[in-house]
């Protein structure tokens, strides 16, 4: 199956009546296709990357790949947010490596060019006999950033529509717990052996669980509970899973409905969160490579919630969960992907308990059909 006939299979869930069934079984290993969504969909849509705590110092930084483009997004001085290439403009070796940490200049390990936290080129060893060199020209190229309610998102494209107003709706359903005051008591990188979009399928139904998870979360979000989904805007949407027995938050004030239901939330084409009584965590499946997604994501509480206890206890514990649920659903993918590659594999018609990945195909197709002109355009 070529990209060209992909795309066309793409393009039916954008009908009115769209057909439910899984995506071909080439999308999730086509070069091709990989190649095209690195352009139309990681080069312009908004990418969840970290927690604003883990960026609260000036010169904290979080460096990663984004669809295989190397990215930095950092702390300047000015207390501003800022995504750059980090990328060398010399002899292009990337002046940071893939992590999160804190420094006052990026100093590329080659030549040892240096540049400042706002990308400026701040000293070239050995160019000033070269009379061509422009060092006020000089400088990493910049990617667009935006933080809402905490959560630090970047796009590849520095011109980018902003993101937050097609958020708002969202960020009303979530104004009772309160995401800006909530501070991050935990946090993971992992790297999972699939292509993105097998985990960012699974991140969008709850009918997985009883497969899954059947220890861990079946017992309170059971695979067969009420599910009901909800298409915001074109860059999100969301899916309510009811609990097999309400919550009883100790901190926020939450809502009968809000006590009775996972509240999952999702901005295209990757990032996720999930408010659960006093928690919210969030996810962000990252592709690096076509068949391997970086997975990042952390817990949020209440300040309240951990006063007077041990940080490093509560981090350790609340890590070790998070461990288990994503090496769960690690295991689980990392056999679709392999389950995707068979030459008997063929699409499946999907669940009524699956209405979540109807909504993140149509997203995906409207992302790989439209162009500049109309993009995000309307649902």
């Amino acid at each position: 199956m070529d990209v060209g006939e992909i795309v066309a299979e793409l393009e039916r869930y954008l009908a009115p009546e769209a057909v439910e069934l899984s995506l071909p079984p080439a999308a999730f290993t086509s070069p091709g296709l990989w190649e095209l969504e690195r352009e139309q969909v990681f080069g312009r849509s908004w990418i969840l990357v970290a927690h604003v705590d883990e960026l609260a110092e000036t010169g904290a930084y979080v460096s990663l790949s984004v669809a295989g483009e190397p990215v930095v997004v950092v702390r300047g001085e000015d207390g501003e947010l800022r995504g750059m290439s980090p990328v060398c403009r010399h002899r292009l070796m990337p002046v940071v490596e893939e992590g999160s940490g804190r420094t006052d200049v990026f100093t590329c390990p080659y030549h040892l060019w240096r540049y400042g936290l706002d990308g400026r080129l701040v000293g070239a060893t050995h160019m000033k006999r070269n009379p061509a060199f422009d060092p006020a020209a000089c400088r990493l190229p910049r990617f667009a950033v935006e933080e809402w309610h905490g959560f630090v998102f970047v796009n590849l494209d520095v011109s980018a529509e902003p993101l937050g107003p097609h958020l708002r709706r969202i960020g009303d359903d979530l104004a009772n717990y309160r995401l800006p005051e909530l501070t991050q008591v935990a946090g993971w990188t992992e790297e999972w052996r699939c292509n993105w979009k097998v985990a960012v399928e699974n991140a969008h139904e709850n009918y997985h669980v009883m497969g899954f998870h059947p220890e861990t979360l079946q017992p309170t979000t059971p695979g067969g509970a009420e599910t009901r989904v909800r298409a915001d805007s074109p860059w999100a949407d969301s899916m309510r899973v009811r609990y097999s027995a309400p919550l009883e938050p100790v901190v926020l004030d939450l809502t009968e409905e809000e006590r009775a239901h996972l509240y999952g939330f999702f901005v295209f084409p990757s990032g996720s969160l999930a408010a659960s009584g006093d928690m919210v965590i969030w996810l962000s499946l990252i592709p690096s490579a076509l068949d391997r997604t970086t997975v990042r994501g952390g817990v949020l509480m209440p300040a309240a919630m951990i006063e007077g206890q041990d940080r490093e206890a509560v981090r350790k514990e609340a890590e070790a969960y998070a461990a288990v649920i994503n090496g769960e659903d690690r295991r689980g993918l990392e056999e679709v992907q392999r389950g995707a590659g068979s030459r008997f594999a063929e699409r499946g018609h999907l669940s009524p308990k699956e209405p979540g990945v109807v909504l993140f195909y149509r997203s995906l197709a409207r992302a790989l059909v439209r162009q500049d002109t109309d993009w995000p355009g309307e649902l």
